[in-house]
């Protein structure tokens, strides 16, 4: 994501909006039940309703990042989540 955002504000001739995200598509549902499982957590999933404004797809369309900035996401989203789940492992214990 910070070299998506980079790679567009090191440029002149694409003015936006440009999409950077992960074009895989998954339920917010999925989501915290794969971080549930990859963390061994016991917490609950606590349902709200929605924000009048939130998407109902959840699928970024980031071809115009990929043709005018030559960018895409380089980490899959379970590799990621390992990552980010490691830091904040290590936060949490000093």
């Amino acid at each position: 994501m910070i070299r998506g955002q980079l790679a567009m504000m090191d440029q002149e001739t694409c003015l936006g909006p440009v999409n950077l995200g992960n074009p895989g598509e998954f339920t917010i549902l999925s989501l915290a039940e794969k971080v549930k499982a990859m963390t061994r957590s016991a917490s609950p999933i606590v349902f709200k309703p929605l924000p009048q404004d939130d998407p109902i797809q959840r699928q970024p369309d980031i071809g115009l990042a990929r043709a005018q900035l030559g960018w895409a996401p380089e980490i899959d989203l379970e590799p990621g989540l390992e990552k980010t789940i490691a830091y904040f492992r290590e936060k949490l214990s000093q």
